[in-house]
């Protein structure tokens, strides 16, 4: 168990997901491990997630096509999980292993090549291996069981949007988080639910799209209807969980909560989220400044596909015998990560929230709870759901 964690491939407790697989391999996906049983779930739940996130899906992500179509191999029968591991696999179907023939002798500024080198002393060339932003169609996947998991128990949702585009910066009193819907995120290829700001985004990623260059930016991710009480003290705090499971995505170098470092510029009293008591009796805060959302941001710029030739410009490196050389680094690329970015942080987050709900049920609902303290946590819908009786 404990080389397996090692490894760096396996998330969860209680959820546990393991994925597998490389960029320009025979296919990635993943192995989900302690799923309820009796969960209604089939290929097309999965799809709807990895259709949002997969390459070739508009002008401002990599032109590379693939239908990253999902096939369940074991752990549902009959349409219905068994308890048992679920095993997960999408097919690659359109490698280009030769594009990347420079990197096999120089490192790509900026990407893993030389720490892999560095650590295990040998990498995958093609496409970066497991550093490719492909591993997450495991990660996507596997959230997809885990939101439909959560949605079904709690009415609990996980919904996220780009909020920055390189210097476009989406005002935040635009977005209503209690009213946001997937259709209003899902509406344009910028995934910003603001149809102004949508086209300024797109505009400034189409800018450097042509030149062969790249920008990052932000997601914004808000979670409506969780129970209560999720998450352990100290160093299972439920930030830090959601802070390892964002900074984990490829690309990712920065993680905000709630008011994030922004609330360095407020004193503590300022700060505060006062409390007070709502119309059912429930104690409730009157900002979110502690957090109910959370941004991830891209500032790994990786060189984009420019018009229809796999060439980019060159930048300084060095090879793999220690030697300063140029590199013109070919392939297919994101000249923006960030909309393909939408349903990966939205997975990463579900997969702790589904790993933190087990973990509660288990610890604090066993036995009668205190009712001066605590609430119950909701019984499912089973009408709803489609779990039989």
């Amino acid at each position: 168990e404990y080389e397996i964690k090692a490894a760096g491939s396996t998330y969860g407790n209680y959820f546990r997901v393991t994925t597998f697989g490389e960029s320009h391999g025979g296919g990635v996906g993943c192995v989900i491990d302690g799923c309820p049983p009796r969960i209604p779930l089939s290929e097309a739940d999965l799809q709807v997630d990895l259709d949002r996130r997969r390459p070739g899906q508009s002008r401002i992500t990599t032109p590379r096509k693939e239908t990253d179509t999902a096939h369940i191999y074991s752990g549902v029968a009959e349409g219905f999980t068994t308890g048992s591991p679920i095993m997960i696999k999408v097919p690659n179907t359109d490698q280009r292993g030769k594009d990347y023939s420079e990197m096999s002798m120089a490192y790509r500024p900026s990407h893993a090549d030389a720490t892999y080198d560095f650590k295990y002393g040998t990498r995958s060339v093609e496409g970066g291996g497991r550093s490719s932003a492909r591993e997450t169609i495991g990660r996507v996947a596997a959230g997809a069981v885990a939101k439909k998991i959560l949605e079904a128990y709690s009415g609990t949702e996980v919904l996220a949007y780009i909020s920055q585009a390189h210097k476009v910066v989406l005002p935040e009193d635009l977005v209503d988080h209690e009213t946001l819907t997937l259709d209003q995120v899902e509406s344009n290829i910028a995934r910003c639910p603001d149809p102004e700001y949508a086209e300024k985004m797109i505009a400034a990623i189409d800018a450097v799209r042509v030149k062969g260059d790249s920008v990052g930016g932000v997601v914004t991710c808000i979670v409506r209807n969780l129970p209560r009480g999720l998450g352990s003290p100290v160093f299972d705090k439920l930030e830090a969980e959601l802070a390892k499971a964002a900074l984990s995505l490829p690309a990712t170098k920065g993680f905000e909560f709630g008011s994030g470092f922004a609330g360095t510029f407020l004193t503590g009293s300022e700060h505060n989220d006062e409390f007070y008591m709502d119309e059912h009796g429930r104690v409730r805060t009157r900002t979110n400044r502690s957090g109910r959302h959370f941004q991830w941001r891209d500032h790994k710029h990786e060189n984009s596909f420019q018009t229809n030739i796999d060439n980019q410009g060159s930048k300084h490196t060095v090879t793999r015998d220690k030697k300063e050389t140029e590199l013109i680094a070919r392939g297919r690329h994101d000249p923006c990560v960030i909309p393909r970015a939408v349903p990966m942080v939205e997975a990463s987050v579900a997969l702790v929230l589904i790993d933190q709900l087990l973990a509660q049920y288990a610890q604090c609902q066993l036995f009668p709870i205190n009712p001066e303290f605590q609430e119950p946590l909701p019984l499912p819908n089973h009408q709803h759901t489609g779990i039989p009786l």
